[in-house]
């Protein structure tokens, strides 16, 4: 087999919501990028379906929202949650200084759909899937490129910056060396869908159990739930029947352990190993790792997908003049961590805080009561969900 060798300004590795974004705001300022996807498409199910605010900002400042908005999506203004059996309202987004006041619930491979296609109206952009990474062309101390299978056959890709976007177990962080601190998390969820049937319970976009341990989020034709379990449970808990399962939810979900009886085998159930981490430096020559390559997020608040489009947007707003100029330094790459730290250890904290801080068995969970007595705390829980600790805007493109 002949190896097939690519150039480009920019290799990203990995095409989520980071390195789909990072490409369109690199290859809208004329650079050449290419991005390697180790699937065939982006069809995946249970992952971050959430389009917070900040992220539907930023694509009204790209010219994209209204395109993006005509596609299938359920909007949610607040985020309703059931503490004791009690409804309350957490999250309310009518007061944030933003075009989108509301939480965009649309399937990631729509997202990651529209954005791939977005990407391919510039000439210097190349998307890549079926592509595995192999390894990094290191020459002098220096990332320089990466080797990689491309539908089973090599390839070699060698670019100025090489850009690690492949998610909570980036590969490209592991072979680049870069250390964190792992925060852990004493919880687990395991996920499955329902078909929406006549009848089934109406809920708000979010909801909990009465033990604070279900979700459910709208899909429009179903119902995407999740449960979550002590971290390390998944493995007994297949030990055990399904119908021991169905069981279990029924007693915390607003379903019938009848109405649950879709779920007939554990192939429909799909765990996600929560874990917060993140890297010490997110950065060596000739490399950067952004969105949960740099730093793993809890699924708490939904807000690791717009973490991840934010670190994108700092990375092109600061990357995009070092890469026309052929001289990316370490100074510019250590520039998008200094500028995303802040936000990521500040999320980071308060998820530490809110998966830890449980309340005792039998005791009342203090949440309502906060709420009724400070009512603006909603807002308050609403900016910080919906917009974050900092957003980024685009900066406007220069002639070259």
């Amino acid at each position: 087999m002949s190896l097939h060798t690519l150039s480009a300004d920019c290799c990203i590795v990995g095409g989520g919501p980071a390195g789909l974004m990072t490409g369109y705001l690199l290859a809208r300022a004329g650079l050449q990028v290419v991005v390697i996807e180790k699937h065939a498409d982006f069809l995946r199910d249970f992952r971050g379906d959430t389009i917070h605010p900040s992220t539907l900002e930023v694509m009204h400042h790209l010219g994209l929202l209204d395109r993006l908005l005509a596609l299938p999506h359920q909007r949610a203004e607040t985020l309703q949650a059931e503490m004791g059996g009690e409804e309350v309202t957490m999250a309310d987004f009518s007061r944030l200084p933003v075009r989108c006041r509301f939480i965009a619930f649309m399937p990631q491979w729509d997202f990651l759909n529209f954005l791939a296609s977005e990407c391919a109206a510039f000439p210097g952009f190349r998307l890549l899937p079926s592509t595995v990474l192999s390894d990094l062309i290191v020459e002098q101390g220096r990332v320089c490129g990466v080797t990689a299978q491309h539908n089973g056959e090599p390839l070699t890709v060698r670019a100025q910056l090489v850009i690690g976007a492949d998610g909570r177990h980036s590969a490209v962080r592991e072979k680049a060396g870069l250390v964190g601190q792992s925060f852990g998390s004493p919880r687990d969820v395991i996920w499955f869908q329902l078909e929406k049937q006549p009848g089934d319970p109406v809920m708000g976009t979010g909801h909990s159990g009465p033990r604070n341990n279900f979700i459910v989020i709208d899909r429009g034709d179903d119902w995407q739930c999740g449960l979550t379990i002590q971290k390390g449970e998944f493995e007994s808990l297949q030990h055990t029947s399904i119908e021991a399962l169905r069981q279990r939810i029924a007693s915390v979900a607003p379903f019938s352990a009848d109405r649950l009886g879709m779920l007939r085998d554990w192939s429909q159930i799909r765990l996600l190993s929560i874990r917060i981490d993140r890297l010490d430096k997110w950065m060596r020559p000739g490399l950067l790792c952004i969105g949960d390559a740099a730093h793993a997020m809890s699924p708490i608040g939904g807000v690791g997908v717009n973490l991840a489009i934010q670190d994108a947007v700092a990375a092109a707003n600061y990357l995009t003049g070092p890469l026309r100029r052929g001289k990316v330094r370490l100074r510019d790459l250590a520039q998008v961590q200094k500028r995303r730290q802040f936000p990521t250890v500040a999320t980071q904290f308060l998820q530490i805080k809110m998966s830890r801080k449980r309340p005792d068995a039998g005791g009342k969970n203090p949440m309502p009561g906060m709420l009724r007595k400070w009512p603006f705390l909603r807002f308050i829980i609403g900016r910080l969900i919906g917009l974050g600790f900092r957003m980024e805007k685009p900066r406007a493109i220069r002639a070259r």
